[in-house]
């Protein structure tokens, strides 16, 4: 389509900005500057020095691009706004994500974006005024507001304290919390002093943190009988008990994915050449997510609540908590 001349300008200008800021060619590009528009609330007929950081969704940052600017961001190709431009507009430290909310999950539907206050100092001067000198303000700047918002970021992660002493960090969120009651509540009642957490998963998609895998055993894991496999196929938390050699497939369930009989096919399919007994276990935060999901969790599977800590749920079969062999000459 044909663009107006003031949108076109308004654009160049974006990318102009982002150029002076030091961002990479390829977050200096249309789409990026596009992006820098929605966040700042400028449309074509706006000056920049009225620009303001509203807290956008990607679904709000696309509509507006739509509507001001003439570009229409396909539904399944927004995602390409969250991976090619607002991470690395954080990285650079030019936005916030949920600065109402710095607890939300980084999987939310919530989340949004915002520009933060230096940036909005340099567009109150841009581009007529003394905007460089922000510029490189901004610049020199960058490492210490890195290091704020990483200590912010960092007081609301989740502490895991693994047997070995070492903590580890998840990002915040409903998950991830229920993921750290497995490992403090569930592992110290029904799996005891001889577990080992081989595998954890972190919810976070964003970050340093590297999306779903937190911390993995893959060599023990390996000398289990279990070979490499991508995170989409383990469960959200793997413990092994050294003592009655069982391994603990644990899903943590805040929203969908029990153990139902589909994913129990697909864990014994993944974990068919594993030497030791496998447990499998689905983990609810409540009594309410249990219900909601209760009609999909697979026989001879146990559950676990996560606020009634002390108690089972046992989905029949030969044992309670146990291992299921197979009626082909394996250990009872």
């Amino acid at each position: 389509m044909e663009f107006t001349e003031r949108q076109k300008e308004k654009l160049e200008e974006a990318k102009s900005l982002l150029t002076a800021l030091g961002l990479p060619k390829a977050q200096c590009n249309d789409r990026s500057g596009w992006v820098l528009l929605a966040l700042a609330n400028v449309r074509p007929s706006d000056s920049w020095s009225s620009s303001g950081a509203p807290l956008l969704g990607i679904k709000a940052i696309a509509e507006f691009i739509r509507v001001e600017y003439g570009k229409d961001y396909a539904e399944n190709s927004r995602e390409s706004i969250r991976r090619r431009t607002l991470h690395q507009f954080e990285q650079a430290r030019l936005i916030d994500r949920n600065r109402d909310d710095l607890t939300r999950a980084t999987n939310s539907k919530d989340n949004n974006y915002s520009l933060n206050q230096p940036i909005l100092d340099i567009l109150a001067e841009y581009p007529d005024g003394g905007w460089l000198a922000k510029v490189q303000e901004y610049k020199d700047a960058v490492p210490e507001l890195t290091a704020q918002y990483e200590r912010a970021l960092d007081k609301n992660k989740i502490p895991i304290s693994l047997p070995n002493g070492e903590t580890i960090k998840l990002s915040p969120g409903k998950h991830n919390q229920l993921h750290a009651d497995i490992v403090h509540e569930f592992c110290s009642r029904f799996v005891g002093a001889g577990g080992r957490l081989l595998y954890i998963g972190d919810t976070a998609s964003s970050h340093k943190e590297g999306g779903k895998l937190m911390y993995l055993e893959a060599d023990y894991l390996d000398s289990l009988g279990v070979p490499p496999m991508s995170h989409d196929k383990l469960p959200d938390v793997v413990v092994y008990d050294e003592d009655r050699e069982w391994l603990f497939l644990i899903e943590a369930v805040t929203s969908h994915g029990p153990v139902s009989p589909k994913r129990w096919l697909e864990l014994e399919q993944a974990f068919k050449d594993c030497k030791v007994g496998l447990v499998y276990v689905t983990a609810f935060p409540d009594r309410a997510e249990f219900r909601k999901n209760a009609a999909d969790i697979a026989w001879e599977t146990e559950v676990w609540i996560a606020d009634n800590p002390d108690h089972m749920i046992h989905f029949n079969g030969d044992r309670f908590l146990g291992p299921h062999y197979k009626c082909n000459g394996d250990s009872p």
